[in-house]
């Protein structure tokens, strides 16, 4: 094998192919990535347990080939590579490679030991790449980091006729957002409901920016994405998220109005004087929006305009890092808050409520202390 490829792109396929290498492996193997050269084109496919990642560029072929080397030594490697025209070649039992008269060799991984990797799932459909990373990425925040309870770090994923739904929920917040997406003819009428781990899904969604449509591939076990020349599967997660359906349905309750950014800052601002979990209190009324952290001494606060629509007055509290979160996913410059009470649940969204709302945050709200 021997072809020549720019350092930059050569460092880009690497990077994404070896972002799914296991950290540690009782198969040496399994941290290897797989360069194959033809015609025109290198491929760098690296894969663990749960995940897999293949990524296609161009490259000039002057011997096809295949090699295995160590992933994240290559990575290394790729890093510290001038900018310019790089050279890789088999030699013997090592790949060489050489930018801008830097040269490096790397001993070869038996290609034998290299298990086959995992074929793309059944595809679904089509959904834009820059839709699906942004919806990614305001879930992303409310879904659990306890390692503990698997199925409550991952992302729920349901297709529903034209309309895609992601959830994350930790216990404390559950984050909802639908977006579009084209179904292929098949798959019109299948609906399907699963969830993916969160920070692979992340990672996924990040690399889809700027990619265009993006092929969805779905089963029972797995699910696959690939769009401009990436190609990347993850195991799903077993069981189901809590339903959000009766959660999100609040009844009779009060609705407030505020300009997003200014609440946004205003969180950030009060919220250096609150230690460790202490919530940030908001007092509504019918004008304004009052926002106080910290006891005692140690205490912040502002006022903002807003309106309230319900009750002459009511305070809730929130910890300052969830409302945070929920503040900053959303895209408008309206944040609505519907509100139950104190200690009660409380829902922010774009603007509507019900189905119309693309993108709902619900929090649990505590008992400010007097």
């Amino acid at each position: 094998m021997e072809f020549r490829i720019d350092s930059g792109v050569l460092t880009d396929a690497v990077a994404w192919a070896a972002r799914v290498l296991p950290a540690r492996s009782p198969m040496p193997v399994l941290g290897g990535l797989l360069l194959e050269a033809r015609d025109g084109r290198l491929r760098v496919s690296g894969l663990d347990h749960e995940a897999s990642a293949r990524v296609e560029v161009e490259a000039d072929t002057d011997v096809e080939g295949r090699a295995l080397v160590l992933g994240r030594r290559l990575l290394d490697i790729c890093k510290v590579l001038p900018r310019s025209r790089t050279e890789l070649a088999v030699e013997g039992a090592r790949l060489s490679v050489g930018s801008g008269g830097a040269r490096f060799g790397l001993s070869l991984l038996p290609l034998d030991d290299y298990p086959a990797p995992p074929e793309l799932p059944e595809v679904r459909g089509l959904v834009d790449g820059d839709a699906f990373a942004a919806a990614v990425g305001q879930v992303a925040v409310a879904a659990g980091r306890d390692d503990s309870l698997p199925v409550l770090t991952g992302i729920r994923l349901a297709l529903d006729g034209t309309t895609m739904t992601l959830a994350a929920t930790d216990r404390y917040r559950y984050a909802v957002r639908t977006l579009e997406w084209e179904p292929g003819a098949d798959a019109r009428d299948e609906p399907a409901d699963v969830v993916v781990p969160a920070r692979r899904l992340t990672e996924i969604a990040r690399s889809l920016v700027n990619t265009g449509p993006a092929t969805l591939a779905l089963d029972g076990g797995s699910v696959g994405f690939e769009s401009g020349g990436l190609r990347t599967t993850t195991r799903l997660l077993d069981g189901r998220l809590p339903r959000h359906d009766k959660l999100f349905a609040l009844g009779d309750h009060a609705l407030a109005v505020t300009d997003r950014v200014p609440l946004t800052e205003a969180v950030k601002r009060v919220a250096v004087v609150a230690e460790g979990d202490s919530p940030v209190r908001l007092t509504f009324t019918p004008t304004s929006i009052h926002l106080q952290a910290g006891y005692e001494d140690d205490v912040a606060s502002q006022h903002l305009p807003a309106t309230l629509t319900g009750p002459d007055t009511l305070t809730v509290a929130f910890n300052p890092g969830y409302l945070l979160d929920a503040l900053t996913t959303l895209d408008t410059s309206k944040v609505h808050f519907h509100l139950l009470g104190p200690g009660q649940r409380a829902l922010l969204t774009d603007g509507a409520v019900g189905p119309d709302a693309s993108h709902r945050h619900l929090l649990m709200s505590v008992k400010p202390l007097v």
